[in-house]
Order: C-alpha cells, then sequence, then structure tokens
C-alpha cells in the first residue's frame, strides 16, 4: 500500500491534508466511529458520532462537539439507549430551520431500529427521543439530500446475513411521513468471480454481496444520483440514478472506484463538480483520499488525506457556506477528525 502513496504523490498527488484537528483528545470512551458534520446558521460546526467500550456494545451512545470560536467543545452525550448499542448518527436541517438528529440502536445493524430527536436552538436543546415505525430508517449513515421545494431525499439501506440492498426513503413534509423506492442491488453481471469476501468479514457479517450506505446528490434538475459502498463481490464504488426527483431508481452499477467495504460521502459542489471522499484501496481502510468527477461518472483522485497505517474511515462531508469542503472521519477508531479543505484547491478536473 505503501508504494502505492509513493506512486500518487510523484505524480503530484497533495498529501497532508490541510487544517486537520481532532474534535477532542479525551473522552469518556475509548472507541468512537460513524461521525457526522452541519455547519450552524452562525458559522459554528456541529459534529455528532456514536463511542463506547466498542462497537455495537451496550455502553455505546450518541455523542456531539460544537466547534465555536476556534475550538471544538468537551464531548457531550445526545443519545443513550437502555442497554442497547446506538449507532449511525446524522446531523441535517430541514426547510423549516429545524436541526435534526437521526440514529439507529439495536443489537446489531440486521435488527436495528431508528430513532430522531430535533432542536430549534442550533442543538442548544432537544427533543424528546422518537422512535421512528419498523422499516423506516431515515438517512442510514451520511446525509440525506435536501431539495429546493422541502422534499428529502434519504439513502438508507438494509443490512441482513445473507445480502445488502439500498433504499430511498422520500419525505415531502419535513419527516412526518416517508415512501420508499427500493430495493437498489447490483445485477450478477457486475460482481467480480474472482473477488472474496475477507475471511474475517464474512464470519462477522456473514454478507454474501450488496451495496449500502448510499451518499445522494442532485445532478441538475431532477436528475438525481446516489454513490453506494459495496461488499468485495463487487468492490468498487457503485452508483444508481433518479430522472424524477428521487421518486423511481435505476439498479445500481460500479465505477472505476476501488471500494473495500468501507463507508464514502460524496458532494455535488455549487459549480456542478462531484467530490468523493472515500478509501483508495482494494484491501482495508487506509489511504483516505479526495476524487473529483466533472461528470458526476469519471473520477481522478487528487488528495491522501491519511495514508499511515491504521484505520481511516466512515467520513462525512458538506459543502459550507464560503464552498470549502468541511470533513469529519473515524481515526483509528480513537477519535474523530475534522479538516477544513478550501475550495480553490479541488482540481476543475
Amino acid at each position: 500500500m505503501k508504494w502505492v502513496v509513493l506512486l500518487l504523490l510523484a505524480a503530484g498527488v497533495a498529501g497532508a491534508a490541510p487544517n486537520g484537528e481532532f474534535i477532542f483528545t479525551e473522552a469518556p470512551f475509548p472507541s468512537c466511529h460513524a461521525s457526522t458534520v452541519i455547519e450552524l446558521r452562525n458559522g459554528d460546526l456541529l459534529s455528532a458520532w456514536f463511542g463506547g467500550t466498542k462497537e455495537g456494545a451496550e455502553d455505546v451512545a450518541i455523542w456531539s462537539s460544537r466547534r465555536s470560536g476556534g475550538a471544538w467543545s468537551a464531548p457531550v452525550e445526545l443519545v443513550r439507549e437502555p442497554d442497547i448499542p446506538t449507532f449511525n448518527p446524522v446531523l441535517f436541517y430541514t426547510k423549516d430551520g429545524r436541526l435534526w438528529l437521526y440514529y439507529k440502536f439495536g443489537p446489531h445493524p440486521v435488527s436495528w431500529t431508528a430513532g430522531r430527536r430535533w432542536s430549534d436552538d442550533e442543538g442548544v436543546t432537544w427533543s424528546e427521543i422518537e422512535h421512528l415505525p419498523a422499516g423506516i430508517y431515515g438517512p442510514i449513515r451520511a446525509k440525506p439530500l435536501m431539495m429546493e421545494d422541502g422534499t428529502i431525499v434519504s439513502g438508507t439501506s438494509v443490512e441482513s446475513y445473507h445480502s445488502w440492498s439500498a433504499w430511498i426513503e422520500r419525505s415531502t413534509d419535513g419527516g412526518e411521513t416517508w415512501t420508499k423506492s427500493g430495493p437498489i442491488t447490483v445485477p450478477d453481471r457486475f460482481r467480480s468471480a474472482n473477488r472474496q469476501q475477507p475471511e474475517s468479514r464474512a464470519k462477522e457479517w456473514s454478507v454474501t454481496d450488496g451495496i449500502i450506505q448510499p451518499s445522494v446528490v442532485l445532478m441538475g434538475g431532477n436528475w438525481l444520483r446516489l454513490y453506494a459502498r459495496s461488499t468485495a463481490l463487487t468492490g468498487r464504488i457503485c452508483v444508481a440514478d433518479s430522472s424524477d426527483g428521487g421518486v423511481t431508481w435505476t439498479q445500481a452499477r460500479p465505477l472505476d472506484l476501488p471500494n473495500p467495504n468501507s463507508g464514502i460521502d460524496a458532494v455535488a459542489l455549487k459549480d456542478g463538480r462531484v467530490v468523493m471522499i472515500y478509501n483508495h484501496t482494494d484491501e482495508g481502510r487506509t489511504p483516505l483520499n479526495l476524487a473529483v468527477s466533472r461528470d458526476g461518472e469519471n473520477f481522478r483522485m487528487f488528495h491522501v488525506i491519511e495514508d499511515e497505517p491504521g484505520e481511516y474511515s466512515y467520513p462525512a462531508m458538506i459543502q459550507a457556506a464560503n464552498g470549502d469542503l468541511l470533513i469529519t472521519y473515524t481515526w483509528k477508531r480513537q477519535r474523530i477528525r475534522h479538516l477544513r479543505f478550501p475550495l480553490a484547491e479541488v482540481p476543475q478536473q
């Protein structure tokens, strides 16, 4: 892996992440994962993640921190479900200005359910927790797409012991009611017979194939596109499209970007380019990289965020009001790291 990174650097790919910082250095939990980030109305940032003894432990809760005045606050607990682990918080605004937190809880992703709460004062205080009806999850890990008319287009997915599949949940009333589209799967012809699910993952998840955790972007007009994580049998970031504002979707197909069964995120910039954050490798969760595309189809990897041994994963990425990219990600399952990537340093491709 190291020689790959060295070749990329020799080819002019940027290395060290600009303005990177840890959100916290001390916390009341040894392990953390799956961060989310939002830019608040006054320019402050709010991030959330799950933390506890280890992923899946009963003491895992949702924690958050606010960046104000150039510094992050100490972690604060946002959600703790009684004697059951929490997973995958997602922060986003609806058109009415309400700030939402969606999350999952349960003994395992194959049997989890969803919860949410909201804030009308920029995350200072929060509503009581509401548990969603069975079968509705909200955004499963990546932020939803907010349409101009207030429609929420939420990328979600279902994991079972034999397969994974992506779905879209769509709400036109601020999350009061939802419709579902799917399943969105990868046709057999795109699977690689030469790829094998890593033995350790096969024992842990018993997964054969599929895609999960889609990130939805607006390509223009009513054309939406989702980018999804895949298992090793496909081994590539996968894409599906909607031509009617997210009501119906094509089946998925792989792009020419590797995916080692690891979370991704994507942003459609205001000028139309698409930026992807992902692990540019066939195995493991390092390096962590940025790629850009003018057409949303053909990507150029242009920046290495992390390339040392360890896990750098489950990135969240949004475009700030000034155009910069705001990124958070898991750092070795021990901390959450944040960086602001200047828009001017994103190539035109």
